[in-house]
């Protein structure tokens, strides 16, 4: 937020300038006293009535120093990679050669290295180019956490074939939707997740898609393959001399030779919270910027060990994650769903001295009882996005973890940050300096809707500091790190961007979320557009809401979002609380709200959930339980309805009756 003028201001002011004036007559000429302070009042002056820019250059100079030296690294690696016309495969060749024995991949009492990454992922390409996929075909894999996972898809990557990384958790119409709206050719599925299959097999898309089972138990695999008539065996493929590169001749290299940075190496498919899930295109360019990114933004070693606990269709698993194995050399330690009560042992017993989160994994591990082995692990960097500003410091202090780097961006998007300095909240910072060659900025919008805000010339208007807007990122897609491939659906990427944005002709990657930043360039996660409603004349955000409710009940899942009620303006503020154990305190929960939220802002409803709709992402589906609103015929559910005491009670028929005939009174 703005800094005020104070003496200590333009003391830091005057000595920002005077120290920029000698550095800069160490370039111009000799360097006398004179000159410097010559050089400083010019600077001076040439501020104007703005000294607080000068200050702000000061006072961030180490962090963007550093940020500076990890970004140029970055794009210099991406920049060697691309100008060798280096795909996704032959990196991890040339990494599988350097560390043939180095272990690549962790899980149970399972150690699989590099050379066997290879080996796997070539007898791969090898038996599926002998099935008669080539470049450019596309392959769904539905296949929960395991070893082989990587391997599969890399495996087809050196044939140029596409893998559609495909949501376990989905089922009937969700998943023929993924599978067809690739392109599918065929589906990979393990035996585990493959009656899924069975119950679509015979539907319009997916009939006729030859099906190759894998498995390492015989008999289910056996069964499965029973009930999907012209399905293979993929297991046993992979063990016989026809997927051998040695014994059928094929070579491999020249088919990965002709596989260019631009060409789609993977689909990640967008979590479906508001709708049909969509898939992502990520190209091998967009995924080498992707799984090198932490390593050098982060400053990782070579030796570090990564826990990945993350679903590895998930762009944080299988993209950031694992993408540090195949194209740094790193080591990750996989788990197969995801454990609050293991997360620090995992980390003890895999020696892991780096962990990844996403959504509520942070405040899950938080909510486990204290015990000894708190600290006792190695790990001293987490990085992921989701950690609720509230329990940051908490978190840190009760886990001995020393720094957290918060970061910002989607699957698709081209507009990412990082939080290298450990700001609480901050999901990362643009120096000033930076924007002209990493273009993102904030402009202004309707909050309650994402409306762009546009002036009288059709132009979209840039957020002043405290200023929420609409996080976007110009697009150019000869840059790795600005380009923007969108999704499978073409009409579902032409949304995403943003045309005529501050000159006729530019193009921007509209993130569809509101953010906020500061005079220091820090930005700052409020909302994402269409969470937030207005109630009473006010704009209710609604992750605040949640931070708040979330602390008082004790780091339970909450949703919140906003309902319709008849003859009422806006949208009232109806809260979904998980408590499978019923110790919810309504009492509690009322004082707490009270206390820390204006009126306006206070949930109407309350609901309270005996299971946990999560999404793969560890989020509470918000979209079907706005659909569900108070709906008391609807739900099961107990809700309870805010008095004018500021107490809430149990949401009545005859409240109902009330309140959905538009007589109640707010």
């Amino acid at each position: 937020m703005l800094v005020e003028l104070d003496l200590k201001r333009k003391i830091a002011t005057m000595a920002g300038t005077v120290l920029t004036g000698c550095v800069l007559s160490l370039i111009i000429g000799p360097n006398t006293i004179l000159q410097a302070l010559l050089t400083a009042a010019v600077l001076f002056l040439l501020s104007g009535d703005r000294p607080t820019i000068v200050y702000v250059t000061v006072m961030t100079l180490p962090r963007d120093a550093n940020a500076a030296v990890c970004f140029l690294r970055l794009n210099l690696a991406i920049h060697r990679l691309s100008k060798r016309f280096r795909s996704v495969p032959r990196i991890f060749e040339e990494v599988a050669a350097r560390h043939p024995s180095k272990a690549a991949l962790l899980m149970d009492d399972r150690r699989l290295t590099f050379r066997e990454v290879k080996e796997l992922s070539d007898r791969i390409a090898v038996y599926f180019h002998s099935k008669g996929f080539s470049k450019g075909d596309t392959v769904a894999l539905m296949m929960e956490t395991r070893p082989e996972y990587p391997c599969i898809w890399l495996g087809l990557a050196k044939l140029g074939v596409v893998t559609a990384l495909i949501n376990t958790n989905l089922r009937r119409e969700t998943l023929k939707h993924s599978i067809t709206v690739a392109n599918s050719k065929a589906i990979i599925v393990s035996s585990e997740l493959a009656e899924a299959i069975v119950e679509i097999a015979g539907q319009e898309g997916v009939k006729g898609l030859p099906t190759f089972v894998y498995s390492t138990d015989e008999s289910t695999e056996q069964s499965i393959i029973e009930k999907l008539p012209g399905s293979h065996n993929l297991r046993q493929a992979l063990d016989s001399e026809d997927s051998d590169p040695a014994t059928t001749g094929v070579d491999l290299s020249s088919i990965w030779d002709d596989i260019s940075p631009r060409d789609k190496l993977v689909y990640i498919y967008t979590s479906g919270t508001t709708g049909m899930p969509k898939a992502a295109v990520i190209t091998n360019s967009r995924y080498i910027m992707m799984g090198t990114g932490s390593y050098y933004m982060l400053n990782l070693r070579d030796d570090d060990i990564i826990y990945n606990s993350l679903p590895l269709y998930h762009s944080a698993g299988g993209m950031v994650g694992v993408g540090t194995v195949l194209l740094c050399g790193l080591t990750a330690a996989l788990r197969k769903k995801f454990s609050a009560s293991n997360f620090f042992s995992d980390c003890i017993k895999y020696e892991c001295t780096v962990a990844q989160y996403i959504g509520e994994i942070c405040r899950f591990v938080l909510t486990t009882p204290s015990k000894a082995t708190d600290t006792q692990h190695k790990v001293r960097i987490m990085f992921g996005n989701g950690l609720r500003p509230q329990i940051w410091t908490q978190f840190m202090s009760r886990f001995n973890v020393k720094q957290i780097a918060e970061f910002y961006g989607s699957t698709e998007g081209n507009s990412n940050l990082m939080n290298l300095d450990n700001t609480i909240g901050a999901v990362g910072f643009v120096p000033a300096f930076a924007k002209a060659f990493y273009p993102v900025t904030l402009v202004r919008c309707e909050e309650e809707t994402g409306e762009i805000i546009r002036n009288s010339e059709g132009f979209c208007i840039r957020c002043k500091p405290g200023e929420p807007g609409v996080f976007i990122g110009k697009i150019n897609l000869k840059n790795a790190l600005n380009s923007f491939q969108g999704y499978a659906d073409k009409k579902a990427s032409e949304k995403k961007v943003l045309k005529d944005v501050f000159v006729r002709g530019d193009m921007y990657f509209n993130s569809g979320d509101i953010l906020v930043a500061d005079l220091y360039g820090y930005y700052y996660f409020k909302d994402r557009t269409g969470d937030t409603f207005r109630w009473r004349g006010e704009n209710v955000a609604t992750s605040e809401v949640e931070g708040v409710i979330t602390n008082i009940v004790g780091l339970k899942d909450c949703a919140v979002y906003g309902v319709d009620i008849p003859g009422t303006e806006g949208k009232a503020g109806m809260a979904a609380i998980v408590d499978t154990e019923g110790k919810i305190d309504l009492d509690q929960l009322a004082a707490g709200v009270r206390g820390s939220l204006p009126a306006y802002a206070r949930p109407l409803f309350i609901r309270v959930l005996s299971e946990v709709p999560m999404t793969a992402t560890f989020k509470l589906k918000k979209r079907d339980l706005q659909l569900d609103g108070f709906d008391i015929n609807k739900i099961k559910d107990p809700i309870y309805f805010l008095q004018n005491d500021g107490k809430y009670k149990l949401f009545s028929e005859e409240d109902y009756k009330i309140v959905s005939s538009g007589k109640g009174k707010f």
